[in-house]
């Protein structure tokens, strides 16, 4: 499905904002907690070993229950690398000040044929 110009430009113009971080970096630093911004379907679906799922239509609303010190090493991830880009700059607005974007999120992940988890 092909994103609305206003969604694109909009996400263009945050993504210098925010920390993109590979999935081969992730891998060798087992610091950040892996978090979900998929959808509840997606996530149902299959997701990344080890992650901890807040959408990204709640995680404004529930992350400071759920990671209350705002220096814990956050790396989000969504299908393809936009959605994680506003979550981070949302969480970052919030004060957390070690937050990151997974380039390619999920699907970046499933064409290494990495390990998934399926509930």
């Amino acid at each position: 499905m092909q994103q609305p110009n206003a969604f694109l430009t909009l996400v263009e113009s945050i993504r210098p904002l925010v920390t993109e971080i590979s999935i081969e970096a992730y891998q060798s630093d087992d610091a950040w907690v892996l978090i979900d911004v998929r959808e509840d379907k997606e996530w149902l679906q299959d997701h990344l070993p080890q992650a901890k799922h807040l959408s990204r239509g709640i995680i404004e609303r529930d992350i400071e229950a759920r990671f209350p010190d705002k220096a814990t090493p956050l790396l989000l991830y969504c299908a393809g690398g936009v959605r994680s880009v506003l979550a981070a700059h949302s969480l970052q607005q919030m004060g957390y000040t070690h937050v990151a974007s997974m380039i390619g999120g999920y699907k970046a992940w499933v064409q290494r044929q990495l390990p998934l988890v399926q509930e």
